[in-house]
């Protein structure tokens, strides 16, 4: 085993657009273990849009992350060494260890780390379908769009880790879902793969109304439930097509994450149809993780919840895989493979 650590830190704040010169690749000797630690070997870096948001120093519902530190985020892999009771070599695991090739964690930590079983269910889906990304589909859909059978749900972000997920819980409820999406192949995809009634490719309207026009065809009976991902434009179209007490799941705002401002072109709409639009942040919600995790655990093991991943090699690659992310490059759920 490898005693030094490779780690992509954060260097420094973006100016408008996130960039390579951001981020440095460094090296750290890896410590030897205290009682009631446990050493990871990540197999699997998750890279997310959340993580745009974590770079700038700026008020938000959760800290910056600090400059000269470890990139957060989501990791899979197998433990290498324990000295916690309740971890031993070679389980496989889900953490937030974050852009490093190992993690040091407080085995006995609420959240930090939890045993995962890969009979059924392969270690990446556990960042993708079957974590976090799964996760906030599942809350978004259930507690705040909250559909009742034959009704319409509407998701942005279509072929993306989270909203592909979002569509296919709704038709397992019985719903109209219909996507949006960037591109031919990837609302081919939607329809074809994942099962959703309809999608629309944004990148074929070139303003709100067109898209409106677009979505009016998609859902003729209107919308009665929404997942946002995306803003700006699409949002602004969706809300000329929902329903009277419709209700908007507010879960990222991808086209403003470079500190572009995003106004709402009709915010009237809003009362007009009594609308009821709802932020949300899943973490903040661990008591129905459980709940989340069983559906959707089941149904990809039983093949019923299908996902696509897009994988970038060695840790070097985060950088670049990640600024790819943000500007819609990937397919599906975005991983970084280090095993």
């Amino acid at each position: 085993m490898s005693t030094a650590n490779r780690q992509i830190h954060l260097v420094s704040r973006p100016q408008g657009e996130a960039s390579v010169d951001n981020f440095k690749l460094v090296e750290a000797p890896l410590p030897a273990l205290a009682d009631g630690q446990v050493l990871v070997r990540h197999h699997y870096l998750s890279l997310d849009p959340y993580m745009r948001g974590r770079m700038n120093d700026a008020k938000s519902y959760a800290q910056p992350q600090p400059l000269g530190t470890t990139m957060i985020g989501g990791t899979v892999g197998v433990v290498v060494e324990s000295r916690h009771p309740s971890f031993a070599a070679g389980d496989s695991v889900v953490g937030m260890g974050g852009w490093q090739e190992y993690s040091v964690v407080d085995g006995g930590a609420a959240g930090m780390l939890r045993r995962v079983d890969t009979t059924h269910v392969p270690l990446p889906a556990y960042l993708g379908a079957v974590g976090m990304p799964g996760v906030t589909a599942w809350y978004g859909l259930t507690q705040i769009c909250a559909p009742k059978a034959g009704a319409t749900v509407a998701v942005s972000a279509a072929s993306g880790a989270v909203g592909g997920v979002v569509g296919q819980l709704a038709k397992a409820r019985g719903c109209r879902a219909v996507g949006i999406a960037g591109g031919t192949g990837k609302c081919r995809f939607v329809t074809d793969e994942l099962g959703f009634d309809a999608c629309i490719d944004y990148k074929q309207h070139r303003d709100a109304k067109s898209l409106a026009a677009a979505l009016k065809e998609a859902a003729p009976n209107g919308i009665d439930g929404y997942f946002e991902n995306v803003g700006g434009m699409v949002l602004d179209a969706v809300l000329t097509q929902m329903n009277a007490f419709g209700r908007i799941a507010l879960c990222g705002m991808i086209s403003g994450y470079d500190g572009v401002p995003i106004p709402l072109s009709q915010p009237q709409l809003l009362l007009q149809s009594r609308l009821l639009l709802q932020g949300f942040i899943v973490s903040e919600h661990m008591q129905l993780w459980p709940e989340a995790l069983k559906e959707l655990g089941g149904a990809v093991a039983a093949g019923k919840l299908k996902y696509r991943e897009t994988i970038a090699e060695g840790l070097a690659a985060t950088p670049e895989a990640f600024l790819g992310l943000l500007k819609g490059r990937n397919f599906g759920k975005q991983l970084v493979k280090l095993v």
